[in-house]
């Protein structure tokens, strides 16, 4: 059986394009004791795991990519074959494997059954009911604790987590929901089908003056998905006790030298605070919170955006797409 596959080529030098990649075909193994094949039909993009494209770059989370290995990603598949008590022919799971067109879980390797109560088809639990909607949920819930009537702003507004953010914070009764994006048309886009009440686009006009405009209240909760030099003009309108859930830095996966403000005194003349935080953390929530997140489906507060591309072969495109900035919601793979 062919195995279509996407290694890593090259090292990234800042934004990954397309030739940091290159596809192959290769033979799908045997499986062994302990082993489970898993036939992928989704891979999630996620501009995250650029971190580990950089040599020597593993941690305690995630290793570091190899070159000439598969790249690693989240994907969405169903159990072929199984040789693990713990999967089953048929199950579909959520897992981080590879992009590549079939998997191996190895023993131990952590793949989470998709939940069929829900009645949701797997591209989802890449999307508002994975990682992302969990990480949008956790950070305005756990860190920003939105409160009724308060002013919400998030950057990096019209992706996977931005996106969904702007939808959680109004249903979790934010007064008025403000995000950041790069062009008029994912504004319009945002403010005509997401449902925010206002955009910026960050690569136009007095930054100061459009945040005054848009947030004429001061900024309570800024749910940051950027880092970088954005929050600078950010902390200039935050109000008193604002609180910043840091959920990620796009603005410095792709550069060996960071930025930021130059203004962090303004969290401590406002009694403000500034939280990193990773969606894992809460994994013994994650239950409940896909209940809530369900409800909202339902009723239609929210919505799975994605931006397709079809077939393993289109995932280099795709990522050097996200970086640039062309997906509108969850950037995601047909397999």
């Amino acid at each position: 059986m062919k195995n279509t596959q996407v290694l890593l080529a090259r090292r990234p030098v800042g934004r990954p394009v397309q030739e940091d990649f290159r596809v192959i075909e290769s033979e799908v193994p045997p499986i062994r004791d302990g082993e489970a094949l898993l036939e992928n039909q989704f891979i999630s993009l996620d501009a995250g795991f650029r971190n580990w494209m950089n040599e020597d770059a593993g941690d305690e989370v995630l290793p570091a990519m190899s070159i000439d290995e598969p790249v690693m990603g989240l994907v969405a598949a169903t159990v072929a074959e199984s040789k693990r008590e713990d999967l089953t022919p048929g199950q579909v799971i959520v897992g981080r494997t590879a992009w590549e067109a079939f998997s191996i879980a190895g023993p131990g390797e952590l793949m989470t059954p998709v939940q069929s109560k829900y009645g949701l088809s797997a591209n989802y639990y890449l999307g508002v009911m994975g990682d992302t909607g969990l990480s949008a949920y956790f950070g305005l819930d756990r860190v920003a604790a939105v409160k009724s009537g308060e002013t919400v702003l998030i950057s990096a507004a019209g992706g996977a987590v931005g996106n969904a953010a702007g939808q959680i914070a109004k249903a979790m009764g934010a007064g008025r929901v403000v995000g950041f994006a790069g062009s008029e048309e994912k504004c319009r886009w945002l403010e005509e089908e997401v449902g925010y009440d206002a955009t910026i686009n960050y690569k136009e006009g007095d930054l100061d003056q459009l945040i005054q405009e848009t947030c004429p209240d001061g900024i309570d909760v800024y749910f940051d998905n950027v880092g970088g030099d954005l929050l600078e003009p950010v902390l200039n309108h935050i109000n008193y006790g604002a609180r910043i859930p840091f959920c990620g830095a796009v603005a410095d996966y792709a550069t060996e030298q960071g930025t930021g403000p130059s203004n962090l005194f303004r969290l401590v003349a406002n009694c403000s605070r500034l939280e990193g935080f990773m969606t894992h953390y809460w994994m013994d929530d994650y239950e409940s919170a896909r209940d809530i997140l369900a409800g909202w489906l339902d009723d239609g507060s929210l919505k799975n955006f994605e931006t397709r591309y079809p077939g393993v072969e289109s995932c280099g495109q795709a990522y050097e797409d996200l970086f640039a900035g062309k997906n509108f919601g969850k950037a995601i793979v047909v397999v």
